[in-house]
């Protein structure tokens, strides 16, 4: 029996939604005991956190690992140390490889390399059409039974509405999870920014944020239409919540998630076309940025991820246009968010709320809380610890982080997979 005491800790639960000194106890990969007065038993190995704060590990919904194909931007082990890295100890990855994750062929190869490679948890989604191409629909059935935790075409949209309802209605007898990627692709097609008047500036092909509406009501009707679960990947926009708000409101079985970058960045970093923050959704105004970050305060977008999209040097380093989709963000998930909460904008509870609890409630899983009986997956940070960004030092193989060189606060001082260290020296 192994037995792990952390002593004077800062306890960040987001299921009371408290912040508050205590200790908890680890037996055996699991919690055995949480509370501010409790002693360390006889024979345990005792880390004192030095008042910093204890949390569940980070759950990442949405992570592009590069295998199968293009191993070169990203491995099972270089993600997995990258996770471990920044405090996430579960990440679920997207099946937007090369060739697409979309029979239990596929999959398993996967499940193998990450089991073999990544200290951390790993859940695999699967496509939800052959090839990602719309047409027609995976064996949901059999990947579903061969691991996969959820299916998406990831960034895309299944624009045969046909197509859409019947997978959508053949999830819902499986009681299978469907994510979904929010953009009319017809306007958002060759779009590289937001349009507006930063856009014209720029000379910039832009897409107006209205074309996230407007997907994500075709969706809530089929939703009304099927009964299905439905996550939406990314919500970045304004106009957008008040959609959302009313398909909670009236029931239907519909989360949400943001990205870091799309909370803590606006249209204007981009700046002198500077291809590190070219993603997608592409970056909103401020207005929208603002209005988002509330939405995750409140309760209305569930998920914060960071959409770590690994990309090489060749596929960056191109004219604005033309330049890849997409940033790195495992290592910086956790400091990028802290900009929130140093910010007064949302406090730490909520905040591993969308980052921890409400990804494994939507997946079913027992972590992502401080509760005895549930997986010891945890993080020890300090949220105030400063330090600037160097790129070249991050653990993923890709390095095209919008935040290189930027002054940033909030450290992982350890992390901690069913109980085991993975990741720092106490």
């Amino acid at each position: 029996m192994t037995k792990t005491f952390f002593a004077n800790a800062r306890l960040i639960d987001p299921v009371a939604l408290t912040d508050g000194p205590g200790a908890l106890l680890v037996v055996d990969g699991r919690i055995a005991a949480v509370g501010e007065d409790l002693s360390a038993p006889k024979y345990a190995d005792i880390i004192d956190c030095g008042g910093q704060c204890l949390a569940p590990g980070i759950i990442d919904i949405g992570v592009k690992v590069s295998e199968p194909g293009e191993r070169h931007k990203e491995s099972f082990r270089s993600a997995g140390q990258a996770a471990a890295a920044g405090g996430v100890t579960t990440i679920v990855t997207r099946p937007d490889t090369t060739p697409a994750i979309d029979t239990p062929e596929t999959l398993e190869f996967v499940e193998r390399r990450a089991q073999e490679d990544a200290p951390v948890h790993v859940l695999p989604m699967a496509a939800l059409t052959k090839e990602r191409m719309g047409r027609e629909m995976t064996e949901i059935g059999f990947l579903q039974d061969a691991g996969a935790v959820a299916f998406t075409d990831c960034d895309r949209v299944v624009t045969n509405t046909k197509v859409f309802s019947r997978a959508l209605t053949y999830a819902r007898s499986l009681d299978a999870l469907v994510i979904g990627h929010v953009q009319e692709p017809v306007l958002s097609e060759g779009a590289a920014v937001t349009s507006g008047k930063f856009a014209s500036l720029r000379g910039l092909p832009g897409v107006s944020p209205m074309a996230e509406r407007m997907a994500l009501d075709r969706d809530i009707s089929l939703l009304e239409m099927t009964g299905a679960r439905y996550h939406v990947d990314q919500i970045t926009t304004a106009r957008a919540l008040p959609a959302l708000e009313r398909a909670k409101r009236n029931g239907l079985q519909i989360t949400a998630g943001v990205g870091v970058h799309h909370l803590t960045l606006n249209e204007l970093d981009v700046a002198d076309y500077r291809t590190f923050f070219k993603l997608k959704p592409p970056l909103r105004s401020e207005d929208d940025r603002v209005a988002v970050v509330q939405a995750v305060a409140d309760g209305l977008i569930d998920i914060i991820s960071s959409m770590h999209t690994p990309q090489d040097e060749e596929s960056k380093r191109l004219p604005f246009e033309e330049a890849a989709s997409g940033a790195v963000g495992l290592e910086t998930l956790l400091p990028a968010a802290l900009r929130l909460y140093h910010a007064d904008m949302i406090d730490l509870p909520r905040l591993f709320r969308a980052l921890s609890r409400n990804p494994a409630r939507l997946l079913g899983l027992k972590a992502g809380r401080l509760r005895e009986d549930t997986p010891a997956d945890l993080i020890l940070f300090d949220p105030d610890a400063p330090f600037q960004l160097d790129r070249t030092k991050l653990q993923s193989k890709s390095k095209n982080t919008p935040f290189d060189g930027a002054k940033m606060q909030g450290k992982v001082i350890g992390t901690w997979v069913d109980g085991t260290r993975i990741w720092g020296r106490i």
